[in-house]
């Protein structure tokens, strides 16, 4: 009976797909040599529109991954894809990161740095064309697509904010 309850568990663990962005070593002086600590930016997503970000930092390379993934388990956010691509061109910015994201027709493929793409991938987009603009610090930069994904106008509920139906919106 136990052993069930594992099977049932373990494909639950695996519809997230996790991309580890940036891995950051810091090390602090002390009288014996160099402690060191990880620092690491994790991006998770289920390849249908959520996606969420995560930072964590401890003593230890797998302890800091580990965290880093449980937090952005916890702030996912949806992101609108349709046929493989955004609903419209928009610019997301975080202090002096900048990103500009801009859908793309089939067959494009995702054209962004490691940091964009990363998130790209884990949304489950495949067609998006993208520039970094100003810092390339990736913390930055991931907070700033993020801002341009919370940013992103669904035709569905634009539609039906302006109180009208899905075929009168594209006429």
């Amino acid at each position: 009976m136990d052993h069930q309850k594992n099977f049932d568990k373990e494909p639950k663990e695996k519809e997230f797909v996790e991309k580890l962005v940036k891995l950051n070593r810091t090390a602090k002086v002390v009288k014996g040599g160099r402690r060191f600590s990880f620092a690491a930016l994790t991006v998770v997503g289920d390849q249908k529109g959520r996606v969420g970000y995560g930072f964590g930092k401890a003593n230890d390379v797998t302890e800091a991954i580990k965290k880093s993934i449980d937090r952005a388990k916890r702030n996912l956010v949806v992101m609108p894809v349709k046929n493989g691509t955004i609903p419209h061109e928009i610019l997301g910015k975080y202090k002096s990161s900048s990103v500009l994201l801009k859908p793309a027709c089939s067959g494009t493929g995702i054209i962004a740095g490691g940091a964009v793409r990363a998130i790209m991938d884990a949304a489950g987009a495949t067609d998006v064309l993208s520039k970094s603009i100003g810092s390339s610090s990736a913390v930055n930069v991931v907070r700033a697509t993020f801002d341009a994904i919370n940013h992103m106008m669904n035709a569905r509920s634009v539609a039906q904010n302006r109180g009208k139906t899905l075929d009168e919106m594209w006429g």
